[in-house]
């Protein structure tokens, strides 16, 4: 069978954070459902971060490690978003650039809300698997950001939706895929997929969303039992406990992962709410660590969830996980594959942890600013410099050099170095 999956991967989490916490008492939502979302932080984009900033800073550190000859070896650049600003321009091409790519490179960009980044994975693991180009490397950057501008009014809008500003994140997963899965080996053919129209949430504005929280829950949960289904029906004797050592899932908020666990189990196993609990704790926990901490980067999420699973898992020896990914709409697709001691120890080095740690806490007042800022770098700008004396903390918070947005003239986006 032909090697293939991720050969490295990277996660960037931004320069500044919100205790979630402090937003909810200050909201003043109710405390038991609060809880229940199994959130502590959300990384905040500044108004000089956008998708390109953060895709470049997660990817910039892949690419540099790479010889020459490796380098010149990309030949495909996928972006995977629901944060794009152009109708048509791709923003892989803004990708291709800062990072100095050869121009001999396909460059292309998948919009299928939160299912974004595994659609755009499966595409460059199909392109590897093709051999149409023997030795080829792919790109893929899944990059979002929320600045938590919703549609007002109308039934889609629910009581419910404040619950999401909590859990809505921003930041990016970039992946090189190859034929030297160094990181994850996919399971090649092992994969089950199932999707239909449905109007859970979506961003029927360029820059608002609206949704249906129980809705988007009900979604969720059909998908992930019936892809895993499909998922069953391809592999033989595959079985949701025993073939996987963890579960890497799409993270809209905690306690929705927590809920689709146990009813799979439920519905499945027969399970009772102790063993329940402790193989969720087991399986499933080390997938959230990160997402609790950053919030939902949607077509990032799953993505990100594989990085904490690998970053806080076991692997002394060769363990598979489960990957599931939900995107609105919907989408949704459940896969596996092996990961390695190998692979635990290229995470590590990138000190993902220690990225997040190293984060500028907003207080609820700069907070309540920056919203009030968000239309400045909004779809469809034309010509803005972003205030780059806005918590100038920030830019300096992670200790190394970071891309920023300096300015749009005349659509195009301009970045810069600092630090």
């Amino acid at each position: 069978m032909s090697l293939v999956g991720i050969e490295t991967m990277n996660v960037f989490a931004g320069t500044t954070y919100l205790d979630v916490g402090k937003l909810a008492e200050y909201r003043k939502l109710d405390k038991a459902r609060f809880e229940n979302l199994l959130m502590k932080q959300k990384t905040v984009a500044m108004p000089y971060e956008d998708p390109i900033s953060y895709g470049v800073n997660a990817a910039k550190p892949l690419v540099d490690a790479l010889s020459e000859e490796e380098k010149g070896s990309i030949e495909l650049v996928v972006t995977c978003t629901e944060s794009a600003f152009d109708f048509g321009k791709s923003m892989s091409t803004y990708f291709h650039q800062l990072l100095g790519l050869s121009r001999n490179c396909r460059l292309m960009e998948v919009k299928s809300a939160c299912y974004s980044g595994v659609a755009g994975l499966q595409a460059a693991i199909n392109f590897i698997l093709s051999q149409s180009s023997p030795g080829a490397k792919a790109l893929v950057i899944a990059t979002d950001v929320s600045r938590f501008m919703t549609a007002q009014g109308g039934e889609g809008l629910t009581d419910d939706w404040s619950f999401f500003e909590p859990s809505g994140g921003a930041g990016a997963a970039a992946m090189i895929v190859s034929d030297r899965p160094h990181i994850f080996q996919v399971d090649v053919g092992a994969s089950g997929y199932y999707g239909y129209e449905v109007m859970d949430t979506c961003r029927p504005l360029v820059d608002s969303e609206a949704g249906d929280a129980d809705l988007s829950l009900l979604s969720y949960l059909e998908c992930f039992e019936q892809a895993f289904l499909e998922y069953r029906k391809r592999v033989d004797g595959a079985d949701f406990v025993k073939s996987f050592r963890y579960l890497a899932m799409h993270t809209p908020f905690g306690g929705m992962i927590k809920g689709a666990h146990r009813t799979v189990m439920r519905k499945l196993l027969k399970a009772q709410p102790r063993q329940i609990e402790a193989d969720f704790e087991e399986r499933v926990a080390p997938g959230l660590m990160h997402c609790q901490r950053i919030g939902n980067v949607m077509g990032a999420t799953t993505m990100l969830s594989l990085a904490s699973t690998i970053d806080n898992g076991d692997f002394e020896v060769p363990q598979r996980v489960g990957c599931f990914s939900y995107g609105s709409g919907c989408c949704s697709e459940f896969f596996s594959g092996v990961v390695r001691k190998e692979g635990q120890r290229r995470i590590h080095a990138l000190n993902i942890r220690e990225q997040l740690d190293r984060r500028y806490e907003l207080t609820i007042e700069e907070y309540e600013s920056l919203l009030r800022r968000s239309h400045t770098v909004k779809f469809g700008t034309r010509n803005v410099e972003p205030d780059s004396s806005f918590v100038p903390k920030a830019r300096t918070a992670l200790g190394r050099k970071t891309l920023f947005l300096r300015a749009i003239r005349e659509f195009h986006r301009e970045y810069e170095w600092v630090g």
